[in-house]
């Protein structure tokens, strides 16, 4: 293992709903699940503890439609519902080559998760269990992004990671822009002020308030989550200074 990398003795990773449908157009693709369980398990076993905050978009889009013309709140908490759904797939995922997994729930439902408490959490993350947090905040009005940022602050991590579906921040959509710049670093006050999208304002903000630097790159790419951590590939980090 890099020299570099006992630095990173916690780690939190955001995995949006969208990531988990792979090829489909919605729902959970299996396969996608199982690449990305191999890269979890790739840097438990470096003796990193690795925490997961999952998202409900694939799900959710397909409930998007019974969700028009509803309040907010509701309409929230059916995202968070959508994201328990995905927890329990990740976990079988995990589980399934090895990797002792807990997912724990902020909304209550004992059947199917543990309930969020930040002691038990942490309790896991040290006895080498990777830990899978649903239902978000548990809390209309906050998205998964600001859930990740909130749960890599209560759990004291020393880095914040975001899988999306390309391999770091640019200044304009590279789907659509082929001569858009990708950012190698960004200040927390530069992603806000330019309004960037890495994250919503409120997780850079937890992020910035607590000094955990956000490494945003490709979860699609086999293996790039170990090869961040390790400094290499193709990523940006969001932190205080970029001197």
């Amino acid at each position: 293992m890099p020299s570099d990398l006992p630095r990173y003795k916690r780690v939190l990773l955001k995995i949006s709903g969208e990531a988990l449908m792979g090829r489909h157009e919605f729902g959970v693709d299996p396969e996608m699940v199982s690449q990305i369980a191999r890269d979890v398990r790739a840097v438990h076993e470096m003796g990193v503890q690795v925490g997961l905050v999952v998202g409900g978009g694939n799900i959710f889009r397909g409930l998007s439609l019974a969700a028009e013309g509803m309040e907010r709140a509701s309409a929230d908490y059916m995202g968070m519902l959508a994201t328990v759904i995905n927890a329990p797939a990740m976990q079988n995922a995990l589980e399934n080559i090895g990797v002792n997994t807990r997912v724990l729930s902020a909304i209550p439902m004992a059947t199917v998760a543990e309930p969020y408490i930040r002691r038990r959490a942490v309790r896991h993350m040290e006895k080498g269990r990777v830990v899978v947090f649903g239902a978000g905040t548990g809390n209309p009005y906050f998205t998964t992004d600001s859930a990740a940022a909130l749960r890599a602050s209560e759990m004291s991590c020393d880095v914040l990671l975001k899988g999306t579906k390309v391999d770091g921040v640019y200044d304009a959509d590279p789907v659509k822009v082929p001569d858009a710049q990708r950012y190698d670093c960004l200040t927390y006050m530069e992603v806000l002020t330019k309004d960037l999208g890495v994250m919503d304002h409120a997780a850079i903000s937890l992020a910035r308030e607590n000094r955990i630097p956000i490494l945003v790159f490709s979860i699609y790419e086999a293996g790039a989550f170990a090869r961040v951590l390790a400094g290499d590939g193709r990523y940006t980090v969001v932190r205080d200074s970029c001197s």
